[in-house]
């Protein structure tokens, strides 16, 4: 199995690569457009900021080829950031458009739990994961159906998507009763906001999970 990891200046590449192949995956890092636009299958990592992440992929010319691989239906994840840009816009920092591929901003996660109560911002941790409304059937059909719910994964983040769609929130967190999306996904496209290739044997199994779409 064949995946591309976008390169653009931004992520931990060579963890991502790692990960990919313990889960089976013959994998190539490339900032080269063309590389993206004759890409089987795309990984689109990122840290930092939203915006900046943006900016990058359109300095490096990668904008627009990401966007015309997009609309094949050839298989996308995104992670941690790399996940935010798909969505629309995001407000980290003032206001920055997205990719647009689900309807949808990302936003800061609440200062306070449920309690009102402060709490770390940003959220840092293993959590587990659970279906959207606790529906495990929402998992059927997703490169998720292996996954039992409550599956402890690796976060490390201080903005969070949130998807106008309910059908395109795969899979939550809950951080002090504030239920945090964990997971999105269209069709082939999908992005997970924690990190697989820190989530151990998890991990893998979920990134064995999008080989398979």
């Amino acid at each position: 199995m064949k995946v591309t990891v976008l390169d653009y200046g931004v992520g931990n590449l060579l963890s991502v690569r790692r990960a990919l192949e313990a889960s089976g995956a013959d994998v190539v890092c490339s900032g080269a457009p063309e590389d993206v636009l004759r890409a089987e299958r795309l990984v689109v990592p990122g840290v930092g900021a939203f915006g900046s992440c943006m900016q990058a992929l359109e300095y490096r010319s990668l904008l627009e080829p990401l966007k015309t691989y997009l609309e094949t239906e050839r298989p996308l994840l995104g992670i941690c950031v790399g996940m935010q840009m798909l969505m629309e816009s995001s407000s980290e920092f003032g206001d920055h458009p997205g990719l647009g591929v689900m309807p949808g901003l990302v936003d800061r996660i609440p200062e306070t739990g449920s309690n009102d109560k402060r709490h770390k911002v940003p959220h840092i941790g293993w959590a587990p994961i659970r279906p959207r409304d606790n529906d495990a059937s929402a998992w059927h059909g997703t490169f998720l159906a292996d996954t039992a719910p409550g599956q402890y994964v690796y976060f490390v983040h201080s903005f969070a998507a949130k998807p106008d769609s309910p059908d395109h929130l795969l899979a939550c967190t809950d951080y002090n009763g504030r239920a945090l999306a964990a997971v999105i996904g269209q069709d082939a496209v999908v992005g997970c906001q924690f990190h697989p290739e820190k989530s151990g044997p998890m991990g893998l199994k979920i990134l064995s999970g999008f080989l398979s779409i």
